[in-house]
């Protein structure tokens, strides 16, 4: 969910440069069980920086993919 929110936040601003404190809401589900979540996608945007070295390389290659930098 966490990686929906920070694709629907690239594809709308161009980026992945998040503020810390940002958070995303996204909508989840389909026709009457669409609900909206609100997550604190700056905050794991920085968790996912800080523990690229730890991260299976197919969530690497998901994240490069639509604009993250590693640096």
């Amino acid at each position: 969910m966490n990686y929906q929110a920070a694709k629907q936040y690239y594809e709308r601003e161009g980026h992945l440069r998040v503020p810390r404190k940002h958070i995303e809401r996204i909508v989840v589900g389909s026709g009457e069980g669409q609900e909206v979540r609100e997550l604190r996608l700056g905050a794991w945007i920085g968790n996912q920086r800080s523990r690229a070295a730890t991260l299976s390389p197919e969530r690497v290659e998901l994240l490069s993919a639509i604009g993250m930098r590693w640096t």
